[in-house]
């Protein structure tokens, strides 16, 4: 597997970026000298580069401050907040993800599991990879008995076109170690995320 590396602002080619939104805005009929869209291509090349910045870094990186405590009940928190791109048509899903494990020696922060998941939101992604890339990477860097993790979100590639189905949600969830051998306590503990969500 290739290297990630960290973010740099300058891996997004956003001149290359503005060029093509005006090319899009010409394809839609729209015309890009108009005084609303002026500054668009430049705006929107602005926004992809931090939008899609998790293309350019390892998530991983942000649990190297993990620390050795010998818990090991399970840590889990609750509705951190998922916005990505869907790769099929570019159109954004957003919603929320849940990240416990059982530790083995090592935690991490909570402000590092956000991170986590920021990290592999902001890339073109399918909600299914999301949720088993975020498990495997706490699972594997932190060495932890066991992980799940759980994404609820709207997609809007569902309730714009498509289908057109405002208002439903996919819900992902992938399950490592003990949660993935132990059918009760992940029942008990899918309870808890359940139990506490706030959809």
């Amino acid at each position: 597997m290739q290297e990630e590396k960290r973010l740099t602002k300058q891996s997004v080619d956003e001149a290359r970026i503005a060029r093509a939104v005006r090319e899009i805005l010409v394809a839609i009929g729209e015309d890009p000298v108009r005084g609303g869209l002026i500054e668009t291509p430049r705006r929107v090349a602005e926004a992809y580069a931090r939008l899609f910045a998790g293309h350019f870094e390892d998530p991983a990186c942000y649990l190297e401050g993990s620390f050795a405590e010998e818990t090991r009940d399970l840590i889990l928190i609750r509705d951190l907040p998922v916005a990505s791109f869907c790769e099929h048509h570019m159109l954004p899903f957003t919603g929320k993800a849940h990240v416990g494990y059982v530790p083995n020696g090592t935690v991490a922060g909570f402000s590092e599991l956000a991170r986590v998941v920021e990290g592999y939101a902001r890339r073109l992604q399918l909600q299914e990879r999301l949720t088993a890339q975020v498990a495997d990477t706490v699972h594997g860097k932190l060495g932890s008995l066991g992980v799940i993790v759980v994404v609820e979100a709207e997609h809007t590639c569902m309730s714009m076109r498509g289908a057109e189905v405002p208002g439903s949600v996919a819900v992902t969830s992938a399950a490592r170690g003990v949660f993935e051998e132990d059918a009760a306590r992940r029942a008990e503990t899918l309870a808890l995320i359940f139990r506490g969500s706030t959809t």
